[in-house]
């Protein structure tokens, strides 16, 4: 494809030899002649004056030169996302219907478009919107509904009465709605299972990663709000409430009946305890333990978690802390000499 018509269909402004052609995306460090790469902070300038690459991604109010062609865009990161697509071969669209090996009770309804792959199973009282595509070897639980334009990806498992909204992608090997984990102790010490009569409830646009678990509620609802992203190696458990535009990353667990307010961000391996409210727009950097309600915008790091100032500050005088007590010995010496004489 020419980069004329890759400036035409990305919207940028092209600075270069319009003629030259590309055909496929790569990073500023790896990519060869014939690929497009991006830059979009400038931390990778160093990156940019030594790449291969036929032409660069650049903010459009990028300031410099470089031996490559550049496109101007406003969101080099979206912009190279798109450009990423244009030379995507998407797999076969998956076939309209219900494969021969799906099982599909008689009492399912099912919209316009819909597509059922091999080995699925698809209990009774159960309603799928128009353009669902259930991948091979799933199971959509009894008395579920999916929404419009619904995508779970081979091996998901939906249990019984999930409610799943509009455009939702669920990725492979992931459960929704397996049982929140609750037991009574009993006087003998052993534990009893609490059942967990409760549902999930996923809203539209919401995007989840493979090997997810969201628990059901024990009663009521465990929630995912609309447009939140969940990384893979996610653990949400029972009558956890999930506000809208969240993003979840790898490995991140959230004990019973916390709030997660919108817009906020866990990082990596972050734990959240349960029967806690974090607010709007928080940001929990990699590994922090959240044991304690946070308040709106708040930026925590730690374990436990903490103000991110605050964890700094702290973090810098424990590596100070060598040099303290050298000092100490220090004076300890000297008082020892004043004291002997």
């Amino acid at each position: 494809m020419r980069l004329s018509e890759v400036a035409e269909r990305l919207g940028a402004v092209l600075e270069g030899d319009a003629s030259l052609e590309v055909a496929y995306v790569n990073s500023l460090e790896k990519a060869r002649p014939g690929e497009i790469s991006f830059l979009s902070s400038d931390r990778y300038r160093s990156l940019l004056e030594k790449s291969q690459a036929t032409a660069v991604l650049v903010p459009a109010g990028f300031e410099g030169s470089a031996s490559c062609a550049l496109l101007r865009v406003k969101n080099p990161d979206r912009s190279f996302g798109e450009a990423a697509a244009l030379f995507y071969e998407a797999p076969p669209t998956p076939v309209l219907g219900i494969h021969p090996s799906a099982v599909v009770a008689e009492s399912v309804v099912m919209g316009a478009k819909v597509s059922i792959g091999p080995n699925c199973t698809v209990e009774g009282c159960v309603t799928l919107g128009e353009g669902v595509v259930i991948g091979s070897n799933s199971v959509v639980g009894y008395g579920s509904r999916l929404g419009d334009e619904v995508h779970l990806h081979a091996s998901v498992t939906l249990r019984e009465f999930s409610e799943v909204g509009d455009r939702v992608m669920i990725h492979s090997g992931t459960v929704i709605g397996s049982d929140g984990f609750g037991y009574s102790v009993e006087p003998d010490g052993s534990r009893r299972k609490i059942p967990q009569v409760g549902i999930v409830v996923i809203e539209d646009d919401v995007e989840i990663g493979s090997n997810v678990s969201v628990d059901r509620a024990r009663f009521g609802k465990t929630v995912i709000g609309r447009g939140t992203k969940i990384d893979n190696l996610v653990q949400v458990a029972h009558n956890v409430t999930i506000g809208s535009d969240c993003v979840l990353c790898g490995q991140v667990g959230i004990a019973g009946s916390a709030k997660i307010g919108s817009k906020t961000i866990l990082a990596g391996q972050v734990g959240v305890a349960g029967h806690l409210t974090v607010g709007d727009g928080v940001i929990a950097n990699a590994k922090s333990g959240i044991v304690n309600d946070l308040e709106e915008g708040t930026h925590v790091m730690g374990m436990p978690a903490v103000p991110q100032k605050e964890f700094q500050r702290g973090y810098l005088g424990m590596l100070k802390l060598g040099a303290l007590r050298e000092k100490i010995r220090m004076l300890e010496k000297k008082i020892n000499s004043l004291i002997d004489k």
